[in-house]
Order: C-alpha cells, then structure tokens, then sequence
C-alpha cells in the first residue's frame, strides 16, 4: 500500500503543474509590464514546493526556462543608476538601443543646430568668411570705383533712347499741320483721309502719338493704331480692324468681314480715328485693299478719318492713280523732310542737357561729327542716337576695362578706406570713337566683305548685278523673283557659268537679305515673291567694279532674247 499511495502522489504532482504552465506564462507576461524596479521571477518552479523528485519534473525543466524571458536590453552594466534609467521599457519586438555617440563621431547631418553655439564656433575659427552678429566688422562695403562717372555714362544712355521724347523739337510745322486736320475732321464730324510721307527716321509716327497724347481735346477720340507689317497677308487688316473697335471676329471669309466693316463705318455713332503706319505693305493684285480703305471716308454716312503713314512719296501717284480721277476719295498730303545738321546738334543736345551728368560725356566735336554725318546720308535722326549711345558704350567698357586692370600700391590693397581718393579724369566720347561707330553702321556690306571672298561667293555676286541691272532697265527698285531668276540663267549661259535652280535661287536671295543688300517680301506663289534693293545704285556698282568679271557684266548689261538664244 505505500507503494502504491507514492505512485499516486507522484501521478497528482505532476497533473497541477501542467495546469500551473498557462498561469506561469500569464505572470511571466504580468512581470514584462511591470517596472523593472522590481526583480523578475528566476523560476516558476522555486514557488513551489517540491514534495519530491520524480522523472517527469526533471523532464519538464527545460520547458521552464523557455518560458522565462530574458532580462531588458537596456541593461547597463557599468552605470549604477540602472533603475532610473531603464524606467520605460519597450516592447519585447523592438530593436535594441545603441548609446548615443558623442558629436565629434557622428556626420554633419545628424548635429542638431538648435544645441550648437554658432557664435563660439565662428570666434573659435578666425579664419571663418562668416562674421559674428555680435562683432560687426566695418569696412566691408562694396567697392564702387567712379560711381559718378559711371552714373553718367548711364544718364546719358538713357537720354539718347528712340522712343517717344517729351518734347518735339524741330517739328513745330508738321505737328500743327497735322492737328488741324484731327480738328478740323474730328471735332466737327467730317471724314477725312491723310497721308503722311516721308524717310524713315524723320518724325511721322513720333508727332501722331505727341498729339493724341498731349491734346486734351482728342483725349475722348476712339483710335485704332495698326502697323501693317504685322500682318501677315493684306485682306487680313479687315479682320485686325473689326476686332480692334470691339465688334469681334467674323466668323465668314474676308468678304464677310470686309461687308461687316463697312456697315458699321457707315452706321451712326461717334467719329473713329483709323491710324495705318507702313501702309505701303497692303499691297494685293490690283491694290484692292488700298483702295478701299481710301474710299471709306468718302462714302455716305462714314465716320471713319484715316491716317495713312509709309515711306514712299508718290505712293498715291504710283501705286493709286484712280484716287486721282475721284477727288472726294484722293488723300491730303503731308511730306516730312531729312533732318539737317544743326536740327540733330539741336536734338542731341537737348536731349544730354535734360539728363544731369550727360552732356558731360559727348564732345561737342563729336556731335558735330555724328550730325553732319546723318544728315548727308539719311537724315534719320535714330540712326544718329543709336550711333551716340553706341559710342558711349565703347568708352564705358574702356574705362571699366582700365579701372579693373590698373595697378594699385601695396597700401590700397591692405587700407582701401584709408587710401587718398584722386578724381580721375572723365574719358569722354570723342572724334575717334565716333568715327569708328560710323564706319561700322555705315560701312558698306559688300566693300567689307569683297576682302574677305570666301565669305561671299560668286552666286551671290551674280545675283547682286542681275538685280542691279534690273532696277536700272526697268527704273522700278521691286522686281519679282520669276523676273530676276529668268535674267540671272540668260546672264550665266553668255558667261558659261552653272546656274542654280528657283529654289536655291531664292536661298541665296535670302541669304543676301541677311547682310542687308536686298529685302524680301514673301508671298503665297514663290515666283511672285518681290525683291527690292536697300542699297543705292552707286554704291553697289562701285563695289562691284573691283572684279574685272563682274565689271564686265555691268558694262554689257542684261541680254536680250535674240542675243542670248
């Protein structure tokens, strides 16, 4: 019998400690939580009382230590404040912490700024570019060297701009001729027609704008400003023209627009100034357009007063001869004559007087240089303010040049502030800078380049006496491409020369245009395209005479159908 009630001890001891497992690992979770102030169980097993041993206990005790967890890992081994430190405890899956380095170990982008003493770093480091706040460092200011000589040579190229001026000088005539017309026409509800011609340069757009500017009177005035070039074909200025006074596009073809233009220019309503700078290049088959836009004011119930601006004086005359047969609808007309010499002295020195500083940089040599220069060739008085500024551009860059390469002694460079301050003496434009510029806008494109004969090959050359001769044959300076294509092959077959076809004829058209020679305006058939020469007759035959071959066509002119055939 005690053998048998030690086997049943046995059996009943081990049967509560199976039931005892789930409640180990519940307080074993319980200590997790808890504060590591307080030791963990070592063991589940030294709870319990051991009433004796048995094989199956020694059998479990691995199972124990399983469910044991082991200690926190921020366990410090060699700090003795371990309990203060390891107050949270993280949770069992995350990853150990590694102790913080000290900064001279860790990389510029893990320092927080907001711990670091600036201040102390940029005192400690003399050599720092960076200055303290706290200790300003005067004297670094930056260097401005000739600041008043700089500051005139920048008045005087702005007084010397090509926009509109202030005032109009040398123009008292033209300005009140032209407001008469707007008072005349405008005030009193008469339509009109005017047109004003004259070279390029000489004022007319400049005193339209002055006087629908600064007359009060026509201040209440609807006015339409278009510059034709704009455009890319001439029917199109119906279309520019209605959208312009507010009544929109026209969803039909250019008839529809044309018909819808005229019904309101002919409606009742207030007077509408219609303003058309380079009007020339509405040019069409049978210069439609042109004459109906000077028709306009001559029809019943019309409220339109036109202002034609071009370059061309006879324009009415050639292009236009109907107008003349129908006064009602023929133009007045207004010319504007060249600049002179002593009205562009005037002008360019009224202009540097009003800037302060400016008439400190021209001479009045150089003045009288530029002037009497302009006003032999074109008269036009933007040409002689571009060459003025040009100029006073080219000494600027000279001074600033000898200012930056100019040797300084050693004490400038240590004390620049304590250093003696010299007026230097102001370089100011003179005869030989002006004369220069000149060279360069006036020098001919074709005696500069005929030393240079790579740059400009035969072809062209040939093209350039097919177009002179042409001009002077036919006494027109517009030739169509076909024309002067067809007279450039009868040209190369008399001097046994390849010629090129239409297509390549007109690259080389084009690429002459580029050097300003020629000028082309395009058109829809290739052949139509016209061509007109920029240069004077003169000046092209003389560069053209250098070469005995090209003289030579000159001198035979162009040849005939029989001739060539």
């Amino acid at each position: 019998m005690p053998i048998t009630t030690r086997s049943r001890s046995q059996v009943q001891a081990t049967i509560p400690f199976k039931q005892r497992k789930p409640r180990a690992i519940a307080e074993a979770k319980a200590s997790q939580k808890r504060s590591q102030s307080v030791p963990p169980p070592k063991t589940a097993t030294k709870d319990m009382p051991r009433k004796g041993p048995s094989t199956p206990r020694a059998s479990l005790s691995p199972k124990k230590k399983r469910v044991v967890l082991p200690p926190s890992p921020r366990k410090r081994r060699h700090s003795g404040n371990s309990d203060k430190e390891n107050i949270s405890i993280q949770p069992p899956c995350s990853p150990t912490k590694v102790p913080r380095p000290s900064p001279q170990k860790t990389p510029l982008r893990g320092i927080r700024l907001d711990k670091l003493d600036i201040n102390e770093n940029i005192k400690e480091s003399p050599s720092s570019p960076i200055a303290s706040p706290r200790s300003p460092q005067k004297g670094l200011k930056p260097l401005k060297l000739h600041r008043q000589q700089d500051e005139n040579f920048t008045k005087a190229k702005r007084a010397l701009h090509t926009s509109l001026p202030d005032r109009l000088l040398c123009r008292d005539k033209e300005v009140e001729s032209i407001q008469g017309f707007l008072h005349d026409h405008i005030l009193n509800n008469r339509p009109g027609s005017l047109y004003i011609s004259g070279a390029p340069g000489t004022g007319k757009t400049a005193c339209l704008k002055y006087i629908l500017e600064e007359d009060k009177e026509l201040s209440d005035v609807q006015a339409v400003f278009i510059n034709c070039m704009s455009l890319r074909q001439s029917q199109g200025i119906y279309t520019k023209i209605l959208t312009e006074i507010g009544g929109g596009r026209s969803k039909g073809n250019l008839k529809d627009s044309q018909r819808e233009l005229q019904r309101r220019l002919t409606s009742a309503g207030p007077t509408i100034l219609l303003v058309l700078d380079e009007i020339d290049h509405l040019d069409s088959k049978g210069q439609e357009v042109l004459y109906t836009m000077f028709e306009w004011p001559s029809l019943p119930k019309s409220r339109l007063v036109l202002l034609g601006i071009a370059n061309a004086l006879d324009l009415t005359d050639r292009i236009l001869p109907r107008l003349q047969a129908r006064p009602k609808c023929a133009p007045e007309l207004l010319h504007f004559q060249p600049y002179t010499k002593n009205q562009i002295v005037s002008i360019l020195q009224d202009r540097l007087q009003a800037s302060d500083g400016g008439n400190q940089v021209l001479d009045s040599i150089a003045l009288q240089l530029c002037a009497r220069k302009v006003a032999a060739v074109s008269g036009d008085i933007r040409k002689a303010l571009d060459v003025c500024r040009r100029a006073v551009e080219v000494v600027e860059s000279d001074v600033r040049t000898q200012t930056i390469l100019s040797p300084k002694s050693p004490r400038q460079l240590s004390s620049p502030s304590k250093s003696p301050k010299k007026k230097s003496p102001v370089k100011r434009v003179g005869l030989q800078t002006i004369s220069t510029v000149l060279g360069e806008v006036y020098g001919s494109n074709i005696v500069s380049s005929n030393s240079q004969s790579q740059t400009f090959p035969l072809q062209q050359k040939l093209t350039i006496c097919t177009l002179l001769l042409t001009v002077k044959e036919g006494k027109k300076r517009e030739i169509t491409l076909g024309k002067l294509h067809e007279s450039y092959c009868k040209i190369c077959q008399r001097r046994q020369v390849p010629a090129v076809d239409q297509s390549e004829f007109f690259s080389l058209c084009q690429l002459i245009e580029t050097r300003g020679i020629m000028s082309i305006k395009a058109a829809k058939d290739t052949r139509q395209t016209k061509i007109n020469l920029k240069l004077s007759q003169k000046e092209v035959e003389f560069a053209l005479q250098d070469k005995v071959f090209l003289s030579s066509i000159l001198q035979q002119g162009l040849p005939n159908a029989k001739t060539s055939s």
